[in-house]
């Protein structure tokens, strides 16, 4: 089907309301429009970035009446970047919109409302980010390379000098990152970085479509020395990142110094992005899980053990379920370099339960789930069949944590306890939450 061109010049548009991602809604002649750094309660002047069947979308250009909770964006790169949706908004308003915003899924698709609504987890708004993947475009006409995130409404990447909400260890650093790969034969043919930061080392994967020759090898190992980067190589698929230099490779790693425990990871593996929130997460998880010492605990898209490991140090025993085969023996691996052995590290498919397994042959009294934005509504009769006294769901899209709370809740007899949000991703939409159900 065809929609019509896009209507040309500015128009005037009364906000209702925010979406998750951080949109402003109206409707026009009763369409619903989502335009961009609107916020509910303004008056704007917006231009048309595209038409839908339902729905249109556009872009503000001007407000004639603003919101008491609109700041002026810190980030000089904001009329560009396409990274940060909401930090037009207040940070405290942020936190408040996401909180609303997880309480009226939870009561649409749930049907269910907490009984408890937890503090929200907040901390450092800028520069928390410690994993991201970085477009890398050489751009002729500029003699420059650029490093960074894509512009607003296009596949184009921002000409961006720095970036706020990333480890400022990389963050502060695009231009430089840059200009070295400006200075390499190979400059044309290199499309992206994986950025991965430590509590101590930060690694930076290039991706490059042609080998390398043996000068731009020297260049990046100088450049890795220079800054402290540790640096490797992807020529292919991700199975072929390597160390560009063995000898000048320290292990990533991170801590949970509540509960004695460091992880270490490789820069591809999935971390929680925001190490600040990650650690106050877990402490709070667990508090709420109510481990006891005589307890078995199941953890389920276990990972590396983010919570499998500081389980470890409270219950009796602990299942970590993982479908990855390789970040289920790192966790294996973290908790004997931890001095943990009341682990049991299982590759299984969570979307896909297959009874027959031992480890579901079980029972348990405490269960975690982190599951990806999918959810876990395959496993919600399973949990329910384990009969756990309490479970903590950590949540990254708060529509599918509604959807498996209302089968907890209506067919399996679960109260939820409570529920809060957390800020992994200050200045975006995004929206990481925590549930707890308890047995009735």
């Amino acid at each position: 089907m065809r929609f019509p061109k896009l209507p040309k010049g500015e128009f005037q548009a009364q906000i209702e309301s925010l979406t998750l991602e951080g949109r402003g809604v109206c409707h026009i002649n009763g369409k619903a429009t989502f335009i961009s750094r609107a916020l509910p309660g303004e008056t704007v002047r917006f231009v048309y970035t595209n038409r839908k069947k339902h729905f249109d979308e556009g872009d503000t250009v001007a407000v004639e009446i603003a919101s008491p909770d609109r700041i002026i964006p810190p980030c000089p790169h904001i009329d560009q970047c396409g990274g940060c949706s909401m930090q037009h908004l207040t940070a405290e308003k942020q936190l408040a919109a996401k909180q609303q915003a997880l309480l009226d899924n939870l009561e649409r698709i749930g049907k269910v409302m907490p009984e408890t609504i937890l503090p929200p987890l907040s901390g450092a708004t800028w520069g928390y980010r410690r994993k991201a993947r970085l477009g890398v475009k050489h751009v002729p006409k500029k003699e420059r390379v650029l490093v960074g995130f894509r512009e607003r409404h296009t596949h184009f990447l921002a000409n961006l000098d720095a970036c706020a909400v990333l480890d400022p260890r990389v963050g502060e650093r695009l231009i430089d990152i840059g200009t070295m790969i400006y200075s390499l034969d190979a400059r044309e043919r290199i499309p992206q970085i994986e950025v991965a930061c430590g509590d101590e080392h930060v690694a930076l994967v290039f991706r490059h479509l042609d080998p390398l020759s043996p000068s731009d090898k020297e260049k990046l190992r100088a450049f890795g020395e220079a800054e402290e980067f540790d640096i490797y190589l992807q020529p292919g698929s991700t199975d072929s990142v390597h160390p560009l230099d063995k000898n000048q490779i320290t292990p990533l790693t991170y801590r949970h110094p509540t509960f004695d425990v460091v992880i270490e990871f490789k820069p591809l593996d999935f971390i929680q992005i925001n190490g600040e929130i990650n650690r106050a997460m877990v402490i709070q998880a667990l508090k709420w899980l109510d481990v006891q010492p005589g307890d078995h605990v199941l953890d389920l898209f276990a990972g590396l053990g983010n919570f499998t490991l500081p389980l470890a140090r409270q219950a009796a025993h602990v299942t970590a379920v993982e479908l990855d085969e390789a970040m289920v023996q790192r966790g294996a691996q973290s908790a004997a370099a931890n001095g943990i052995t009341n682990t049991e590290h299982v590759v299984g498919n969570l979307f896909e339960p297959d009874q027959t397994h031992p480890w579901m042959q079980r029972t348990y009294n405490r269960v975690l789930l982190d599951p990806p934005r999918a959810g876990a509504e395959a496993m919600m009769p399973e949990i329910a069949r384990f009969a756990p006294k309490r479970i903590v769901y950590v949540s990254c899209h708060p529509g599918t944590l509604a959807r498996d709370a209302h089968i907890l809740v209506h067919q399996h007899g679960y109260r939820l306890l409570a529920v809060g949000v957390m800020n992994m991703f200050p200045q975006t939409g995004h929206i990481e939450s925590m549930a707890v159900f308890e047995r009735s």
